[in-house]
């Protein structure tokens, strides 16, 4: 046992460890000897006091401890940070690129042992080439003309101002920061090229009138196609066409040419439109007369061939009874040639005193009446 003075003078009696006395005598302590729990805490306690409860030099040291401490844990919970839901937060290690991390709170080693950047990848940008806007591009006034990029030469060797903007958004941040120096004059530059590439192969005509979403959904695809190559992590979301018009030295002669075009186009129309109404009648008309043509030869051929077996039929009757088909020709002859002529027969041989007349065409007519009466009846 020893005894031990504290701050306030008063003796503390501790027992002796039962790892000390074997130590005195150059033995192992048993291990199964029990250890006083109280002592131990006693111990630390004892410690405790001796860094933060001490006097002299240890009370001159607690405030310098105490501040290094505070120091330690304000670095460390330094490193806590927060991404908004519109940002990607990009972890940097020694200013080399490690990870990204999702919007919310996240952590990170302090600096300068690791640093986050956040940028914004949900915001639209623009890009404006052939002009710059000081505000909504539908205001006069607000909008300055850049002819050096504007100024394109189209397939059939004309010049054509063409004004347009590109939108694009990060899809990518970690790409987007380190592997482009100049994100938005890469955009730029790669917006032109597209631009000057698909107006090398147009009309000019084209690109003035309907050719113009065509021209704006080609730009776009190739311009995606050439940030994708430099893993710029970009994403172009449309790309809108201002303005498409000549050189001002030249656009009133140009209108005039296209207002000639125009009445050519509208005189071509018209001239068609009669020619489609007159070659289809006329075609109308000519088949109707070939087909006409065709029933009369086709008439006349049957009527033909008609009179030519009737013809051979009276033939071989006539050359088997030569009187009898004499007299049935001349009746069938007669019959044809009065058959429309009003007929008065008078019989000069029926004698005298009564007139030998016979009124035909009385008799025919009251003999249609009677069989009219009849099929009525019937």
């Amino acid at each position: 046992m020893s005894l031990i003075k504290d701050k306030n003078n008063s003796d503390i009696l501790i027992k002796e460890s039962p790892w000390e006395a074997p130590r005195k005598n150059n033995k192992q302590p048993d291990l199964q000897t029990s250890v006083d729990g109280d002592d131990l805490a006693q111990k630390f306690q004892e410690g405790l006091k001796n860094i933060f409860g001490g006097n002299g030099k240890q009370d001159a040291k607690k405030p310098i401890i105490l501040f290094i401490i505070g120091a330690i844990i304000v670095w460390a919970l330094s490193g806590f940070y927060r991404v908004d839901a519109d940002e990607q937060g990009v972890v940097l290690r020694f200013g080399k690129y490690t990870n990204m991390t999702q919007p919310g709170l996240n952590y990170h080693l302090p600096y300068p042992i690791e640093s986050v950047m956040t940028p914004k990848v949900t915001r639209v940008n623009r890009v404006d080439i052939g002009f710059r806007s000081s505000g909504d591009v539908s205001r006069s006034g607000a909008i300055s003309e850049i002819k050096e990029e504007s100024a394109m030469l189209t397939g059939d060797e004309n010049i054509v101002d063409i004004n347009y903007s590109v939108f694009w958004v990060i899809k990518d941040a970690g790409k987007y920061l380190f592997n482009v120096q100049d994100p938005q004059g890469t955009i730029k530059a790669v917006a032109e090229t597209a631009m000057r590439e698909i107006i090398a192969r147009k009309k000019i005509q084209s690109i003035l009138t309907q050719g113009r979403t065509d021209i704006e959904t080609e730009a776009h695809k190739i311009m995606q196609q050439i940030l994708d190559q430099y893993n710029s992590g970009v994403e172009v979301t449309q790309v809108q066409a201002q303005k498409s018009d000549p050189p001002a030295q030249v656009i009133d002669s140009f209108r005039d040419v296209q207002a000639a075009k125009a009445d050519k186009e509208r005189q071509q129309n018209e001239a068609q439109a009669y020619a489609n109404d007159v070659i289809p009648r006329a075609r109308g008309e000519a088949a109707k007369i070939v087909q006409d043509a065709e029933a009369y030869k086709r008439e006349v051929v049957a009527q033909a061939e008609g009179e030519a077996s009737r013809f051979i039929a009276i033939y071989n009757e006539y050359a088997k009874a030569k009187t009898v088909t004499q007299e049935r020709m001349y009746l069938e002859t007669m019959e044809k040639v009065l058959s429309g002529v009003n007929k008065i027969i008078i019989d000069k041989q029926s004698g005298s005193g009564v007139v030998p007349y016979l009124p035909l065409p009385d008799l025919k007519k009251n003999s249609n009446t009677e069989q009219r009466k009849l099929e009525i009846k019937n």
